[in-house]
């Protein structure tokens, strides 16, 4: 039984009641539509606990997540960026969530073209980034791969994708390595966890069929993060699926399945750590379904014309970070002045990342092959 199982029977107001959410009418959830309503149905929920230590390195990361994209926008509208850029912003609960609930650097994880944040999570650092972003040579992918295409051995990720969907067998063939080391090549330490992120629409296609069949075929050590911010480009979810809630899809597969608040960073986490611990314990996959929103259009080329106001305000309401700020001020781990603190330091490791992005050399051109074919 999930989390979502336990709260179905429960009225919106005795399930709001006591659980830290943002208070809203029957009103305004009808109008801000379905994605809502099964938001709002699934309180009361067990959120993580958390140290002052883990609060705060928590909320340091949504908040270099949010900073960073931030600096893109105003990077691509001043002609600094080229190409598609894809912002993460109001997804960064999903993103902190999962990954910091991981091991850096022993996991593995496979982004989608939504990719800086996940990155930024993975641990890969900022300058790196951005500078992929500006096509550097010093970017995570040597300049090559832009904006959709981050990739860090070093930090485990194993890449973002402009399809959708090509990041899932990706990660399918991390967890199957996983579980050969440890089975067939008698390595004890082989437990590494792979997540693999994608949207709602990415739930349409055959790989993610294909890949759910193998992987509980073979109790693969994996995660498929659903985040499902109710658009996939300009289409509405509920229009495209017939069954729009994408966690039961797992039960077909006799696998693990679980809807959660993806606006709630600690719910999140909570989550996750139940997740990992199965595909640790060799007890296979997990579907987890994080019904977020993300605050920007699909790109930045998007005159985000198609959603509606009302439902724009609804999720603008329930913003994951000024969330955590104050579960962390109201359970005396943080002050409102240290996470301005945090605030102002990640301001400054931006404009470090822009300048130091700005002033980086680009590619030379006698290396235009290189990165092609493996060189030993």
């Amino acid at each position: 039984m999930t989390q979502a199982d336990t709260s179905r029977d429960m009225t919106a107001d005795s399930a709001l009641a006591g659980s830290g959410a943002p208070g809203c009418s029957a009103d305004s959830t009808h109008v801000a539509g379905p994605h809502a309503e099964r938001l709002e149905n699934l309180y009361p929920a067990t959120p993580a606990t958390v140290t002052r230590d883990e609060g705060l390195m928590l909320y340091r990361d949504m908040v270099l997540g949010r900073r960073f994209e931030d600096k893109c926008a105003e990077m691509y509208y001043r002609g600094k960026m080229f190409g598609f850029v894809h912002l993460y912003n109001g997804q960064e609960a999903v993103s902190t969530g999962v990954i910091k609930a991981m091991k850096a650097q022993h996991d593995w994880f496979c982004s989608t073209y939504r990719d800086h944040v996940h990155a930024l999570s993975c641990g890969v650092p900022a300058r790196e980034v951005m500078s992929e972003l500006f096509g550097k040579e010093t970017g995570c992918s040597k300049g090559r791969g832009g904006s959709m295409h981050l990739f860090s051995r070093e930090h485990h990720l194993l890449g973002g994708y402009a399809f959708i969907g090509e990041g899932i067998p990706v990660a399918l063939g991390a967890a199957f390595t996983s579980r050969y080391k440890r089975d067939a090549l008698g390595d004890a330490s082989s437990d590494a966890v792979t997540a693999a992120f994608f949207g709602d629409g990415t739930c349409n296609i055959g790989q993610f069929y294909e890949c759910l069949n193998m992987a509980a075929l073979w109790k693969l050590p994996i995660l498929f993060v659903v985040e499902n911010n109710k658009w996939a480009i300009g289409m509405d979810h509920n229009r495209a699926t017939s069954d729009p809630e994408i966690w039961r899809k797992a039960a077909a597969f006799g696998m693990a399945g679980e809807e959660v608040d993806g606006m709630d960073v600690l719910a999140v986490r909570a989550a996750a750590q139940r997740a990992i611990e199965r595909a640790r314990a060799g007890e296979g996959p997990t579907v987890l379904e994080c019904l977020t929103y993300r605050y920007r259009g699909h790109s930045l080329a998007d005159p985000d014309e198609l959603r509606a106001e009302a439902e724009k305000e609804f999720w603008a309401r329930r913003d994951p970070i000024k969330r955590l700020a104050a579960h962390l001020v109201e359970h005396t781990l943080a002050t409102a002045e240290e996470l301005k603190g945090i605030d102002k330091d990640i301001d400054a490791e931006i404009a470090d990342c822009v300048a130091f992005a700005l002033e980086a050399p680009e590619p030379s051109p006698e290396e235009l092959t290189r990165y092609i074919w493996a060189e030993d």
